[in-house]
């Protein structure tokens, strides 16, 4: 399908052809695990068997491939399935991987506690500052992995600085887009390699399906991450990779709901007694709020905030709103709110990446805006009574 055509166009027809058989407008769930051969080696459109392929999960690959401008789509069961089968495919005992200094809990974790008992090496750098990125890579460094924004901090990072130290060095600039969406950025466009999602957040969109992906434009690399999609099997199911179709469909409005939302709540939120500082790249004073304007379409849909009153106002907060329901994951059509250091980053507690304990996160939903606001004002009333 034409690049120039609209994204929400080819949000909704990449991959999504009509059923030739029945003229129905949304394809068929194919929940099958295995094909018919026409005599032995004759796979019908080179489907044999699920794990090795199914035509639902191609329609998906498609299109999320087709949305961030590269060449492949592979679909996961998760997004740190998608991440694990990327880094076996780059890595082996003696390398290295660079990451940001705030990322989400359980890249890390995957990295620190599966890779390094391996042989793989893990530093964690400020990823914002350039001098410190090139001064941080080895000969070693494989990969060089970025969140923008970043969680939960909403750290902004230049994609195509970083895209240019790394090559340099001959690593792989590997870019975490869940916080964003295809919507908001595409790093490939501005030169990364590869692009990672928990398709769990925006693109699924609705809080009931599980799934990761990973966009891949060179060939080589996309090989060997097929192998191993097949070798390991880590695939999302048809029923999944169905529901995330139909979420994508829906991601630029949702996107662009989610945006004005949290811009509002944000700039609500600028100057509460209660708040030492509100995280979000659509406030003119964030340190990367121009970066932002330039990299992405818009600022998205997470915010975070630190309270003046250390952990026990952060937790008391976290626990006193109401229609931001107390829960892990971010990205769906309903507001969420999370307490990352004993949540969603809990696991890097007592390293470079522990978060501090006074800081909540906020994914702002597409509910009524001035609903959102007054439950986050209400909740933040009540810690300051305290």
């Amino acid at each position: 399908m034409p690049k120039e055509l609209d994204f929400s166009t080819r949000a909704i027809r990449t991959g999504q052809e009509f059923d030739p058989t029945t003229g129905s407008v949304i394809p068929p769930i194919y929940q099958t695990s295995t094909f018919v051969q026409d005599g032995i080696g004759g796979f019908r459109n080179g489907y044999e068997y699920a794990r090795g392929g199914n035509p639902t999960r191609t329609s998906l690959e498609e299109l999320i491939a087709g949305l961030e401008g590269g060449r492949h789509g592979f679909s996961f069961a998760s997004g740190l399935a998608a991440e694990d089968i990327l880094l076996r495919a780059v890595l082996k005992p003696g390398s290295h991987v660079l990451m940001s200094n705030d990322v989400y809990g359980g890249t890390h974790r995957l990295v620190n506690r599966v890779f390094v008992p391996w042989g793989v090496g893990i530093d964690s750098v400020e990823m914002t500052d350039l001098d410190a990125v090139r001064a941080a890579i080895t000969p070693a460094t494989k990969i060089l992995w970025v969140e923008t924004p970043s969680n939960p901090l909403m750290k902004i990072t230049d994609i195509a600085a970083l895209v240019e130290i790394g090559h340099a060095a001959g690593v792989l600039v590997v870019v975490d887009n869940t916080f964003a969406s295809p919507y908001l950025q595409n790093p490939i466009a501005f030169g990364a390699d590869v692009v990672t999602h928990s398709t769990t957040k925006y693109l699924g969109g609705h809080s009931d399906v599980l799934g990761g992906a990973l966009v891949v434009d060179d060939d080589e690399l996309a090989d060997k991450v097929r192998f191993l999609q097949f070798a390991v099997g880590p695939v999302s199911g048809p029923m999944d990779a169905w529901l995330t179709v139909r979420g994508i469909k829906t991601l630029a409005v949702r996107v662009e709901r989610h945006t004005s939302n949290a811009q509002a709540i944000a700039e609500t939120l600028v100057g509460h007694p209660a708040l030492e500082r509100v995280y979000y790249p659509g406030l003119p004073d964030h340190p990367g709020h121009e970066l932002a304007a330039r990299q992405m379409r818009g600022f998205g849909g997470m915010i975070s905030v630190s309270l003046r009153g250390g952990a026990p106002a952060a937790r008391a907060f976290a626990e006193s709103t109401e229609l931001f329901q107390l829960a892990e994951s971010l990205g769906g059509v309903e507001s969420l709110i999370g307490y990352p250091a004993e949540m969603t980053h809990a696991s890097v507690k007592g390293t470079a990446l522990e978060v501090p304990d006074n800081v909540v996160r906020l994914s702002v939903g597409i509910e009524g805006v001035d609903d959102l606001i007054g439950d986050v004002l209400t909740a933040l009333e009540k810690v300051s009574a305290t």
